[in-house]
């Protein structure tokens, strides 16, 4: 099944708040024509000023936006967005922006500046489609037994929903129509241009369907725990080092555990990431004898990722997995 026949499916669940998020835009497009209108127009040259929280953030602006938005991203390239503290100056950009584009869950700091923000323009990516408790808080589901913390049910939701093309294709087409509402001037460039990035992200979702659909192992080592919605998408089964969040530590017994799981499941390869120290997932691969590679998180775009946007890591990715995993 395909992107447009998930997100068929899911319009029921999705559409709801996709419109509030697009409702919310249309608000905040009334008082952005209001009297700082020419100071706006001054600045961006008549373009939506969008502040995107972290980079799958920016990439949705930035192609479903095209010419007409004006596009800056909170997290600098390289930066660790988990660790991103808000300056003065970025709150204060916060405050002159058109709208903001982020996704609640991932960012504490972010939250809260666009909590106390006066800006109406707020769109949570989180509203537009389904977070999961996928039982990745802590690198591996809790067994019979195990007390799970007070309050977890709320903190075990997964934020890393761009790195299964499904959902962030529902993301987009929410995106999209919420710009059609704050623009209508330009509605039919937004939804071509969100037209255009499905289709891509249709096309994507089908490549790892059949890439990943005959392995030899279903099981993949991760540094920290933000693939899940990707393998549970396409029948895998990640085991982080760490948890939902990349410098945690492991255990001694959680190490040992990871050493044991390899050799049952035929895993190969350790993967690791660009953004965060690589020693844990390089220990625990030469001490379990197995290869390393990097499975970009996408986090951020850097020098040292493989590809410039969003479609070419994933790209990467899925040829770093098929490797891994093997073909039978």
């Amino acid at each position: 099944m395909n992107v447009r026949r998930r997100l068929a499916a899911s319009r029921i669940n999705t559409a709801g708040t996709a419109a509030l998020a697009a409702t919310a835009l249309a608000i905040g497009t009334l008082s952005g024509c209001s009297s700082d209108s020419n100071a706006a127009e001054g600045e961006g040259g008549g373009k939506l000023d969008v502040v995107a929280s972290f980079y799958p953030m920016q990439f949705l602006a930035e192609q479903i936006g095209g010419d007409h938005v004006s596009v800056t991203s909170l997290t600098e390239p390289g930066q660790e967005p988990h660790d991103l503290e808000i300056s003065a100056q970025q709150t204060a950009k916060l405050q002159e922006a058109d709208a903001i584009l982020y996704l609640k869950g991932l960012q504490p700091s972010v939250d809260e500046a666009v909590g106390q923000s006066e800006v109406k323009t707020k769109v949570d990516a989180a509203t537009l489609t389904k977070l999961e408790d996928l039982g990745t808080e802590d690198g591996h589901e809790h067994g019979e037994g195990e007390e799970e913390p007070a309050g977890e049910e709320e903190s075990a939701l997964d934020p890393h929903v761009w790195l299964d093309p499904v959902k962030y294709a529902e993301i987009a087409e929410g995106v999209g129509k919420a710009l059609e509402k704050q623009d209508p001037d330009n509605a039919a460039d937004y939804k071509k241009n969100t037209a255009d990035l499905v289709k891509k992200l249709d096309d994507l979702d089908t490549a790892y369907e059949d890439g990943l659909k005959n392995t030899k192992t279903k099981v993949f080592f991760t540094n920290h725990a933000a693939f899940g919605y990707l393998a549970q998408r396409y029948g895998l089964t990640m085991e982080a080092i760490a948890g939902l969040e990349p410098d945690s530590e492991p255990s001694a017994a959680r190490v040992k555990e990871l050493q044991e799981e390899a050799k049952a499941d035929g895993v190969t390869t350790v993967f690791y990431e660009t953004l965060v120290s690589d020693q844990t997932a390089k220990t625990l691969a030469a001490d379990a004898g197995l290869k390393t590679d990097v499975l970009d998180p996408l986090e951020g775009i850097t020098d040292k990722s493989k590809g410039d946007d969003y479609l070419q890591v994933m790209q990467a990715n899925l040829t770093a997995l098929e490797k891994a995993l093997g073909t039978k």
